[in-house]
């Protein structure tokens, strides 16, 4: 241990939510003030004590209304004071990841002493938008017609194909089934149901509690993820089509269009002794990637070597393992890279990979997964009794972001 050291003090998020659930007309913005609040009330922190603030959010349609900035805004209507610093990340699914390794970076840099890494997404309340040609500019007499921009995440109105397409044709290279990736959607919410029953998802850990206004009555208390389905299989998951003329992806081997908001803060060991804050984990390296976006299944294990390597470690030293399920096909194709092919190894990686269910189940709010994934794991080998894990998160048009982390 060095007083130089990256420590993690605080991680939370938001229970959350599915497209059309109980969170599908609360802004963003909100569900990320309440994480911010309550990521430093866990710690008894003064705001005026964090020096940064990274917040990740991807879909800018959904806040436009409200214009930009939304780090400064959320920041701002968390209580922070006025010359807190921040900044909005948009490196898609992996963004709050990203916020990770730059928060990183700034307090490995002395550059900052607290920073908070943090991110929201609520894709259920992303409106449906008519463009300046067509409205500002457009007709003076007729229908305008309205886009819906989460319809295939908008790629293909600048030629790259939907990225459940190019998961799915990507996956038959790397011969990973369907029906595999049935299986492994199931298992998903199987384990979250194990983990849940076991208290591994309860409010004072890794969730919050929060609050959601109603026009009429109380406001109602959510403190679950709304997405984990019972009595599911695989012959029942096989009968659903395909999306977006994918060979094997479905809305079953996918994780839903969901809402929620996670925040962590990090500070350097010697920060964390003079503030009498005990660690709970140590980040041991951050690392970035980027590929050639058809192959974006492959970019958390390309990901992930980059980060192994540089740290002279294999994937064998690794205790825990988290790859967003983006679709069952990027977790499998990661995993069956990182185990060279091998089918004995193959499963060895799988049997530790997940292992409290994955986006499937728990949904994938896009601005706050990488960060979701990293107090996932971590959590867990608090559970266990310390050891190392490596998550790693791929974003549109293959981006990469991968932590390797370490507790006791």
């Amino acid at each position: 241990m060095s007083k130089n050291d990256v420590v993690i003090v605080s991680a939370v998020r938001t229970p959350f939510g599915k497209f059309d659930g109980i969170l599908r007309t609360i802004p963003s913005f909100d569900l990320g003030i309440m994480a911010l609040k309550e990521v430093v009330a866990r710690i008894n922190m003064d705001p005026k004590d964090v020096d940064e603030v990274y917040y990740g959010t991807c879909i800018p349609a959904e806040y436009a209304i409200l214009t930009n900035v939304p780090a400064r805004q959320i920041t701002l209507g968390a209580g922070f004071p006025e010359d807190n610093i921040s900044l909005t990340i948009d490196r898609a699914c992996c963004s709050s990841m990203t916020a990770l390794r730059l928060g990183y970076r700034a307090v490995k840099a002395g550059d900052a002493e607290v920073v908070i890494a943090s991110g929201a997404e609520n894709m259920g309340n992303v409106p449906l938008i008519a463009g300046a040609a067509k409205a500002r500019w457009g007709n003076r007499l007729g229908p305008i017609e309205l886009e819906d921009v989460l319809f295939e995440l908008g790629y293909g109105r600048r030629g790259f194909a939907p990225v459940a397409t190019d998961a799915g044709h990507v996956s038959l290279e790397y011969g990973v089934s369907r029906e595999k990736q049935d299986e492994w959607a199931v298992g998903s919410h199987q384990k979250w149901h194990r983990a849940y029953g076991e208290g591994k998802y309860k409010i004072g850990g890794e969730l919050m509690s929060i609050k959601v206004p109603q026009k009429k009555g109380e406001p109602l208390v959510m403190e679950k993820d709304e997405s984990p389905r019972e009595k599911l299989s695989a012959e029942k998951l096989s009968s659903l089509k395909t999306v977006y003329e994918s060979p094997t992806v479905s809305a079953g081997n996918a994780p839903g269009l969901n809402s929620g908001a996670s925040a962590v803060v990090l500070m350097s060991r010697k920060k964390a002794e003079a503030m009498g804050l005990t660690p709970m984990a140590t980040i041991e390296a951050c690392q970035a990637a980027a590929g050639t976006p058809k192959y974006m299944a492959c970019v958390p294990a390309q990901t992930m070597g980059k980060l192994l390597d540089r740290a002279g470690m294999t994937i064998d030293d690794m205790d825990l393992i988290e790859i967003n399920e983006a679709f069952a096909a990027v977790t499998l194709v990661s995993l069956k890279m990182l185990a060279n092919d091998d089918p004995v190894k193959w499963q060895e990686l799988q049997d530790k990979t997940n292992v409290n269910g994955g986006a499937i189940a728990i949904g994938h709010p896009v601005g706050a997964s990488g960060a979701r994934i990293t107090m996932t794991m971590m959590y867990e080998l608090i559970r266990r009794g310390g050891g190392k894990g490596i998550a790693a998160i791929c974003g549109g048009l293959s981006q990469g972001e991968a932590i390797m982390i370490s507790v006791g």
